[in-house]
């Protein structure tokens, strides 16, 4: 389980601040962490280097020389920054097991081992449950109802709290936009 919820604040190559930074983001609320400035010697000596070869020589072949030195280690060093940031990241940050989003720990619900936003739905789906739930049943008498306009069991008029689906026939709450059975809309 990896964390991707970061930037890459990093300045490489052969630039005099060159080294390693990551920035790493809740995605549910304001949260974040910059992992501590990692420099990249070898990509400030290269700019060191580069300089003192453009003073004294004037070519334009020094930034090339440069560039190739810085480049010789920075992706390995990168990484193992990206690793070290990671792992320090891990203490502050969860993955999220249903969507894989990285959330701080203040919000990550470890009861139920969800973020916010997983909660949110699964209690959508909980309403939606229960309202199919009580669209079966005859609202008068609450015994199950197996469709048409009228219950079998007390005669109430299903209609003034439930619509039919033009699609399927289905019965649905009144105030319902799709239809729970076929997925026509209303």
């Amino acid at each position: 389980m990896s964390l991707d919820n970061y930037r890459d604040l990093s300045s490489g190559g052969s630039d005099i601040n060159a080294g390693f930074q990551f920035e790493f983001f809740c995605t549910n609320c304001d949260r974040k962490w910059k992992s501590p400035f990692q420099p990249y010697r070898r990509g400030q000596f290269s700019a060191l280097l580069s300089r003192f070869y453009f003073l004294f020589s004037g070519g334009a072949d020094a930034n090339r020389i440069s560039t190739n030195l810085s480049d010789m280690g920075t992706r390995g060093a990168k990484e193992d920054a990206l690793n070290e940031a990671l792992a320090r990241a891990q203490t502050m940050y969860v993955e999220c097991p249903h969507c894989h989003q990285g959330v701080c720990t203040d919000c990550f619900d470890e009861r139920q081992g969800a973020c916010p936003a997983c909660l949110s739905k699964e209690q959508q789906q909980n309403q939606i449950h229960q309202a199919e739930a009580a669209a079966a049943t005859c609202p008068n008498c609450h015994v199950p109802h197996a469709g048409g306009r009228f219950c079998g069991e007390c005669g109430f008029d299903m209609a003034s709290t439930h619509k039919s689906c033009p699609g399927c026939g289905a019965m649905a709450l009144r105030g319902a936009r799709f239809c729970t059975d076929c997925g026509h809309s209303f």
